[in-house]
């Protein structure tokens, strides 16, 4: 059987019909980001946040959790606060955080995190011979502003109800610091900020420009490396986090562990970061000269290789 001869006009309609979409309409045009609805994170949460060049954190502390390790308090500038961050995307925001659960919150607060549609990117602990044991949930999720606050707000009232209380509205004591804050400074390079008589450092990463899912994170969504110190200059304890690139983590644990510091946990925070990173928790108990010295051998390991001479605080 013969097949009719097209003509020319015919043609060239299929051929625009059946050519697809041109190289313009396969650009996916990034829409750019709005300014955060910070009123709206907070009439949704009910809960008075930081500000930070366009993006909002909202923290909870842990004050009904009584920790100790190694005969030292854990109070929330130390590590004990729950918080998610929100950045501003095309779509309304990108919101990460990290909750702190117990045993007996964790299957309840991570079935509600899965209800609630957004992603666990981590669990895992930050420090040893905690009594009661701790561990923490990293979250991870993007949408319309209201709705990203609505999840965060649902996560948080559930911890709240499984422990049968709101976790801030206890008052704890400050823990006791005598240590010299002015050499900390010089030893690491960078001042730190007082809270509760815990000194904490919080030192940036500029030198590496981290996304995830293709959005900007910043130190203030939690890619940085902290020290927080309390005791006195014969025993002090530090408790932090190193953020590494992949080819910094086997340096920045030989020179903690050579220091007499311990590595805890070596885990990641993220699961669609660029580069990718490594996150490290470490304890150290002893005088505050010889752990400061070795936290700036582990520092000189990433790409802080030289302290900042004015010892500016990261990330301003």
């Amino acid at each position: 059987m013969r097949l009719p001869v097209l003509t020319t006009g015919l043609l060239f309609v299929l051929i625009l019909c059946t050519a697809g979409p041109t190289g313009a309409q396969h650009k996916n045009k990034e829409v750019p980001a709005q300014p955060l609805d910070i009123a709206a994170i907070e009439r949704i949460t009910g809960l008075k946040g930081v500000a930070s060049n366009g993006e909002y954190k909202i923290t909870v502390p842990q004050n009904d959790l009584t920790i100790l390790v190694d005969d030292f308090r854990i109070i929330p500038p130390m590590g004990l606060g729950s918080w998610a961050a929100f950045t501003p995307t095309g779509k309304g925001a990108m919101v990460m955080g990290d909750i702190v659960v117990t045993e007996t919150d964790l299957k309840p607060v991570q079935q509600e995190v899965i209800r609630q549609g957004l992603t666990i990117t981590a669990i895992h602990n930050h420090f040893v011979r905690n009594h009661p044991n701790v561990m923490y949930m990293h979250i991870d999720g993007s949408g319309p502003t209201d709705s990203m606050a609505m999840k965060v707000k649902a996560i948080l009232d559930r911890v709240e109800q499984v422990r049968g209380g709101n976790p801030a509205s206890i008052t704890v004591p400050n823990v006791t610091n005598t240590i010299d804050t002015a050499m900390l400074n010089r030893t690491l390079g960078y001042r730190g900020e007082w809270s509760k008589g815990v000194y904490k450092h919080t030192i940036g990463r500029p030198d590496v420009k981290l996304t995830e899912h293709g959005v900007p994170v910043s130190t203030f969504l939690g890619f940085n490396t902290w020290a927080a110190w309390q005791g006195t200059p014969e025993k002090a304890a530090v408790a932090g986090d190193f953020a590494m690139l992949e080819n910094e983590v086997a340096g920045v644990i030989k020179a903690l562990v050579e220091a007499g510091i311990e590595v805890v946990a070596v885990h990641n925070h993220m699961v669609h970061e660029h580069p990718r990173i490594f996150f490290l928790h470490y304890w150290g108990v002893g005088p505050a000269v010889q752990l400061a010295r070795g936290l700036r051998a582990a520092l000189d390991q990433t790409g802080k290789k030289k302290a900042d001479s004015k010892m500016k605080r990261s990330g301003h």
